[in-house]
């Protein structure tokens, strides 16, 4: 494990723990507060975050984003991050070798936000961060607690996009945690 950000993010500079790494343009690390009271975990980067470098800039991104001003959030107030780094072709869901590839990377961003809250966006995140029994429809907008962090599982934005139904979950679940958020800052 690594002690700083600087040590951590050195450490995946050139990463090819896994296929994934044959196919990228950027390496998609994670951005925002890295004090962070709140984390988010999505499952990986799409095109346009591999172009940027960046996590969930693209149109999910957007939804997340609009989602975040609808519950009164900055996204600057979070730390966002991945399974995986590296962008899976044709955006396909992480392969669980890939998975566990990456998985030391964000386990070392945790220990370093030191988060209260962390929101699993989708089953891959879900599955991948508390276990393969879950499953995200019978799991999302329920809390969570294991060693003392509290976790929402929810949809992931890019779902949203295929199903607006969904919307309506999402935003509840958000202000579950904004609740809760709350509550734990003014601890």
């Amino acid at each position: 494990m690594f002690e700083t950000w600087e040590e951590l993010e050195n450490s995946i500079v050139d990463c090819n723990k896994c296929k994934l790494y044959k196919g990228r343009q950027n390496i998609v690390f994670g951005t925002g507060n890295k004090n962070a009271d709140l984390m988010l975990i999505g499952e990986g980067p799409g095109a346009d975050e591999d172009r940027l470098g960046e996590p969930f800039v693209g149109r999910a991104g957007k939804i997340m984003n609009l989602a975040f001003q609808t519950i009164g959030l900055k996204r600057e107030e979070v730390y966002i991050a991945n399974i995986v780094k590296c962008r899976p072709p044709n955006n396909r869901n992480p392969e669980q070798d890939e998975a566990d590839s990456c998985m030391n990377y964000l386990r070392n961003q945790v220990i370093l936000v030191k988060p209260k809250i962390i929101i699993l966006l989708g089953s891959v995140a879900l599955k991948n961060i508390l276990g393969q029994e879950y499953g995200i429809t019978s799991s999302r907008g329920k809390w969570i607690e294991k060693k003392g962090i509290k976790y929402m599982p929810t949809w992931h934005p890019a779902a949203l996009l295929r199903d607006e139904t969904k919307k309506i979950d999402f935003i509840k679940d958000l202000k579950l945690v904004m609740e809760e958020y709350k509550k734990e800052s003014s601890d």
